[in-house]
């Protein structure tokens, strides 16, 4: 198949691009380099040391064999060079992941949050629309969030996507459907991931694109058995209070003996997911597409549940690393269930990669590698939901 990874450079972009390659897929990433760009803002450089991505691409090709295609494009503002991709290179699938795809990034200032917004909704509206002009068949896979759902506490199993409802009619009866399940984002970046499932809707409904959307829980966990081969390959390894993923956080904080940072009392239950079996899943979707006239494909991309104080412990069980309570700079409720189904890539041949210590210790070694790459000052939030006065005065001094 002829694929297009748009966002290939990034943090799930770069080894599902690599995967797809290793299985003999012709792949093009298009990305235009920008988290690169916010690591320079930020000043806070990924833990691992990631390689230009010329560079990584003559790796990949010198231990594999294989030629991955790069173009330098902004889909989010170059549209006539994204539509003109689309009719030279005649890809088969196309797979969305360039998003700014940081909740706490998103909620630093307007900057920001005007950025995310302009980025992400430009960027999905502008792919669907470029398929629709190029009268192409694609198949469109977009890597989304489960915080679409919100992370309140219903008491039931988060379906796939719909939720079946019946509608009361002014005569007494009432009317069964099934709509999207109601959405509840906690941040800009889940905001524009719920506008995301809207435009799919639409898109689907009035041109009958086939999509798949799949909402994935927290990643975890750094390198792939693709970005495993040779050190110019590695993925990038966020571990700061903007861009880190709780997870990956924790073990980074235990391997330099910096204290766990709990926000609030722990209490949250988040869904979780290993960076392997998010690039099968990509794998699996793009092998099960929908067929025309279908509705879009939503999948779960997740593999389990846990409450956030419960990973501190492991981890300090693992590693004994000491836990450090902080105010949390997120507005949610401090604790929260969560139970969701993920039947579909059960069903279509996933086999979960769960919490184990081994692979806790292979995230610590590589911490540990690589440990004087980090900066201590960028480990605690950076965001906060609701800005204090210092902080307003501080943006406004800008």
């Amino acid at each position: 198949m002829k694929i297009i990874v748009f966002g290939g450079d990034g943090f799930c972009g770069w080894p599902c691009a690599l995967n797809l390659s290793a299985k003999g897929h012709e792949v093009c990433i298009v990305d235009n380099l920008s988290r690169r760009n916010i690591d320079t803002e930020l000043e806070c450089d990924s833990l691992t040391p990631i390689q230009p991505i010329g560079k990584r691409l003559e790796a990949w090709k010198e231990v594999s064999g294989q030629t991955i295609r790069f173009m330098n494009i902004n889909i989010a503002e170059e549209y006539h060079r994204l539509l003109n991709l689309l009719n030279d290179y005649e890809p088969d699938s196309v797979i969305h992941y360039a998003e700014q795809r940081a909740a706490p990034y998103s909620m630093k200032s307007s900057k920001e949050r005007r950025y995310t917004v302009n980025n992400n909704l430009n960027a999905t509206n502008n792919i669907l629309s470029a398929i629709v002009e190029s009268e192409r068949d694609i198949h469109v896979l977009h890597l989304g969030t489960m915080g679409v759902y919100g992370y309140g506490t219903v008491g039931a199993v988060i379906p796939e996507g719909y939720l079946r409802i019946n509608i009361a009619n002014p005569d007494g009866e009432s009317s069964e459907k099934e709509i999207l399940y109601p959405a509840d984002p906690g941040s800009i970046y889940h905001m524009t991931k719920t506008q995301d499932a809207l435009f799919f809707y639409f898109y689907n409904k009035n041109y009958g694109l086939r999509i798949t959307d799949l909402h994935q829980g927290i990643v975890w966990g750094t390198d792939t058995d693709q970005t495993g081969r040779d050190e110019r390959l590695i993925n990038r390894f966020d571990y700061d209070g903007d861009y880190g993923t709780v997870l990956n956080r924790f073990l980074v904080e235990s391997a330099v003996g910096h204290p766990l940072t709990v926000y609030g009392t722990g209490g949250q239950t988040r869904a979780f997911i290993h960076i392997q079996d998010s690039v099968r899943c990509v794998e699996l979707a793009m092998a099960h597409p929908p067929k025309k006239g279908d509705r879009v494909h939503i999948y779960n991309q997740m593999t389990e549940t846990h409450r956030l104080i419960d990973l501190a412990n492991k981890v300090s069980e693992l590693t004994g690393a000491t836990i450090d309570f902080i105010e949390n700079p997120r507005k949610e409720a401090e604790k929260n269930e969560l139970k969701v189904s993920n039947e579909c890539f059960l069903n279509i041949g996933l086999d979960p990669i769960t919490l184990k210590d081994n692979l806790m210790v292979e995230v610590v070694d590589v911490a540990r590698r690589y440990k004087n790459r980090v900066d201590l000052s960028k480990i605690p939030p950076q965001s906060q939901w609701v800005p204090n006065k210092e902080t307003k005065e501080k943006v406004a001094a800008c």
